[in-house]
């Protein structure tokens, strides 16, 4: 008898929200036409309108290729072509398309150029400036071009269909799956529609070929994609998408040329509880209600009757309601009918509670002092909780800490340092909610492994020629000696020998006039001499010529395991020891210091919840450097230190240093050393070119339970 007396108030009240429906349920608006007239010296005006109130437009431009894309909420298409030469000012095409209610239009123009898009009553308006190009045409008619919606003629005999060229799906950075279809042409309509939890594209006049018929099966490429199904409906192709049940995600769908890409792009766990927060999850069954100046019990009583719930209401609850709600939830209904009237309600099992605010804020106040006095007069118990991974003096510091409220102010905590466990003493329940917070908090600390290489590596080169040169000769003419070398000594020794009659020669350091050799820097350079003697003359000449090249690199791959949040420091190098002299008291007493040349890593890592690893690095390479005047030595230093987010088992590169020193010199004697071919018999040249790159590779690991490493 209970459950007829149920079905017919169901039915009476389905009858009643019939009646109270207006004829015409509310639909969407609809896109009818397309105008185009000019706006103005250089300007031109397109006009998209509308069966109602045009919606806020939402825009966006690309460069590459150049397109203007506006977006329209709860509006529907009804032109009868989705895509129209246009060919006015930089506009060549309109191409419209609609999905989940919202209408998407498309210019496509020949360059971007200044524009503004405005809604006006039941219109939204574009404006565009003319192409920049002098040879730019402005093709208008007489009249403004109107693109109006018409029924569709009929036609004797459809054409033969086109067919896809490719269907192409892959993953993206960001997680998204990508459906591209090559449609071939680019005049091809699409409509995309949701379909029993599908999102399915009708491709007008243009299918698929046989082999591109079959079901796709991409769950393994870890999008919102499952399934994609690809079949024909006659002369036109269909494309039916199954995403990943319970994912959530945004779709895009565009069409530019002859490419159509739907696009799924996963909600990340922040944009789904941005979402959560800003729309309340209603999932009751929909109704439509018109009610003018109902009771609000009546109500009430209706909206439980629809949700199948019991419900019990205050005798505070009064008054009359007028409202009217179409296709909504029923727990949606009620939050607004009980948000309007200043009532709340709660809920136990299948019952539900409807009071004024003040009175449910009034009752559920009752039952937390009664659930106070309760826990006062509970009894005590006491309880030895075993601490495996972390320290118990810690997590006891965490639970008797002033703002903590998981110990009673009965309750006590001790600690037993020697078996790491702790001792609580509090009630059951309070027991419970520490027992729970230790099985949280007493886990392994997850640890890192941080591998980093050091790479040093240089290129040098160096180039040197000189020559060597001198003329010695002596002559006795009756009274008068004349001799000549490269030096005054050596004149001095020539002439001395002809005076006495002894036939004297200078070393040859002494013999040289010029003698500009090619640099060594501590090298043997290859060189080689020529001497001629005559009757009363030596010449000397010696030609050297150094080229040197040198290649090198040395790698350091400092590793180190440490735990997440604990900083690790790994050093490896030597402590120069050097003499110091220290003034005190009056007199010197030298002491012996040190200074380290090392390579050292230091690093603090942190494991994100989606097991990434950030890390405070500081990474230094110290080599020995020359000595000072006072003997302390130089250290070259190579450092960084940095923060960064690298994934699980990746290489990053956290900086470079790249050094390039080039040298050229030309030592010789002023005006000899710039004649053409013998002016190398007075000069010395020397080029160098000195490369030196140091790199810092960084890669962190998570090491799990039970990996060894070597």
């Amino acid at each position: 008898m209970a459950t007829h007396v149920k079905n017919t108030m169901r039915a009476g009240v389905g009858l009643l929200l019939a009646i109270a429906l207006p004829a015409s349920a509310q639909a969407a608006q609809q896109l009818l036409e397309v105008k185009t007239s000019p706006a103005g010296k250089n300007r031109h005006s397109i006009e998209l309108k509308l069966d109602g109130a045009a919606p806020q437009p939402s825009v966006f431009a690309l460069e590459t290729p150049p397109r203007i894309s506006i977006d329209l909420a709860d509006t529907k298409l009804a032109l009868d072509k989705r895509r129209i030469p246009l060919n006015v000012g930089p506009v060549q095409t309109l191409t419209a398309v609609e999905a989940s209610g919202r209408s998407r239009v498309v210019l496509s123009l020949s360059e971007l150029t200044p524009y503004t898009v405005r809604a006006e009553g039941n219109s939204v308006v574009v404006e565009l400036d003319g192409p920049s190009g002098a040879s730019a045409r402005v093709k208008q008619a007489a009249a403004s071009n109107i693109v109006k919606t018409s029924a569709p003629a009929p036609a004797a005999g459809r054409a033969t269909p086109g067919q896809f060229s490719d269907i192409d799906f892959r993953r993206t950075e960001t997680g998204s799956g990508r459906l591209v279809v090559d449609l071939g042409v680019d005049t091809a309509e699409v409509d995309v529609r949701s379909e029993g939890g599908k999102i399915v594209a009708i491709f007008r006049g243009i299918a698929p070929s046989d082999d591109m018929l079959a079901r796709m099966d991409v769950l393994d490429f870890a999008t919102p994609f499952k399934f994609i199904d690809v079949s024909r409906d006659g002369d036109d192709g269909r494309i039916a998408i199954t995403p990943v049940s319970g994912a959530q995600f945004d779709q895009v769908a565009y069409q530019l040329g002859g490419s159509f890409t739907l696009e799924l792009q996963p909600l990340s766990r922040q944009e789904q509880e941005e979402r959560a927060r800003e729309e309340p999850q209603f999932q009751g069954e929909r109704l439509n209600v018109n009610f003018q100046n109902i009771e609000v019990r009546a109500l009430l009583q209706i909206i439980a009757d629809v949700a199948g719930k019991n419900l019990v209401t205050s005798d505070s609850v009064s008054g009359s309601i007028t409202l009217r709600l179409e296709n909504v939830p029923w727990d949606q209904a009620l939050d607004i009918i009980l948000r309007t009237k200043g009532l709340s309600k709660s809920e136990a099992g299948n019952v539900i509670w409807v009071a004024p605010t003040s009175e449910v804020s009034a009752q559920q106040k009752q039952e937390l002092e009664a659930m106070k006095q309760a826990e006062e007069l509970a009894p005590l118990v006491s309880e030895i909780i075993q601490i495996n991974y972390a320290k118990a003096i810690d997590i006891a510091g965490l639970l008797a800490s002033e703002n903590s409220s998981f110990i009673s102010d009965r309750g006590t905590v001790t600690v037993d340092q020697r078996t790491n466990v702790l001792i609580v003493n509090d009630t059951r329940e309070k027991l419970a909610g520490i027992q729970s917070l230790v099985r949280r908090l007493d886990i392994p600390v997850r640890q890192v492994l941080i591998e980093s290489r050091v790479v040093v590596a240089n290129d040098d080169f160096s180039r040197s020629v000189g020559a060597s040169f001198g003329a010695t000769f002596g002559d006795v003419n009756g009274d008068t000696v004349i001799g000549g070398s490269g030096s005054l000594l050596g004149a001095d020794i020539v002439t001395q020998g002809l005076s006495a009659g002894i036939p004297l020669l200078p070393t040859v350091g002494n013999r040289l006039a010029t003698n500009l050799p090619a640099s060594t820097d501590g090298t043997n350079v290859p060189s080689y001499g020529i001497s001629i003697l005559g009757s009363d003359f030596l010449v000397d000449l010696e030609l050297s010529a150094l080229q040197a090249e040198g290649k090198g690199e040395v790698v350091s791959n400092p590793r180190v395991i440490t735990a997440n949040g604990k900083e690790a420091l790994i050093e490896q190098g030597e402590e120069i020891p050097y003499i110091n002299t220290v003034t005190s008291g009056g007199g010197a007493a030298q002491q012996t210091q040190f200074k380290k040349a090392v390579l050292s890593l230091r690093v603090t890592p942190q494991i994100t919840p989606d097991n990434r690893v950030i890390m405070d690095l500081e990474v230094s390479k110290d080599t020995r450097g020359a000595l000072a005047a006072q003997g302390q030595p130089a250290i070259d230093t190579s450092s960084v230190n940095t923060q960064v987010l690298v994934n699980n088992g990746e290489t990053v590169v956290l900086g470079g240093i790249f050094e390039q020193s080039t040298e050229e010199g030309v030592n010789k004697v002023p005006l000899l050393g710039d004649i053409p071919i013998l002016g190398v018999l007075f000069r010395n040249t020397i080029r160098r070119n000195d490369k030196r790159e140091l790199l810092i590779f960084v890669t962190p690991k998570i090491l799990s339970d039970g990996i060894k490493t070597n």
